[in-house]
């Protein structure tokens, strides 16, 4: 099933329709978007469900952040990590899967503290840029959180959508 802007909208209405605010929303929607950025792989659905919990946001507008920007996670895993390894002034990981392969036959020990430290680097890196993806999400999300309390009301910015009554 492919999503379209018009069912995604749809879907967000829903949402308002439940009681969710503007403000709600697209704040749910920004952290979801820079927790998808986060670069431990398979963790994104529970860590924006434990932060929808703590923060009492809707789970459904998070998880809906979060799924629209995953292939961010994978695009940004290298970029964070390689600022982490920065900001600790660390070696580069090797990324060459020939040479990560003759360093783990030959040191797997060394390889795994070596993969770990890449790991580590990665959440650095994360840590530092993620305030500001969430503040840049935030702020393109209020707009269209505002079109469509407005959709929902019966308002005309809809259009603006192309979201049909």
């Amino acid at each position: 099933m492919t999503l379209s802007h018009t069912s995604l909208a749809a879907r967000l209405l829903h949402l308002l329709r439940q009681g969710l605010s503007p403000q709600k929303l697209a704040l749910s929607l920004a952290l979801g978007i820079a927790l998808s950025c986060f670069p431990v792989f398979g963790t994104t659905t529970i860590l924006c469900a434990l932060v929808a919990l703590a923060f009492r946001l809707n789970l459904p507008a998070i998880q809906v952040g979060n799924y629209l920007a995953l292939p961010l996670q994978l695009a940004l895993f290298v970029p964070f990590m390689r600022l982490g390894e920065r900001i600790l002034r660390a070696p580069n990981f090797p990324l060459s899967p020939e040479q990560l392969l003759a360093m783990a036959k030959a040191r797997p020990d060394q390889t795994m503290r070596l993969v770990l430290a890449g790991q580590w680097h990665s959440i650095l890196g994360w840590l530092v840029v993620a305030p500001a993806i969430a503040l840049l999400a935030y702020s393109l999300a209020r707009p269209l959180a505002k079109l469509l309390v407005d959709r929902a009301n019966g308002g005309d910015s809809a259009r603006l959508l192309g979201v049909r009554r």
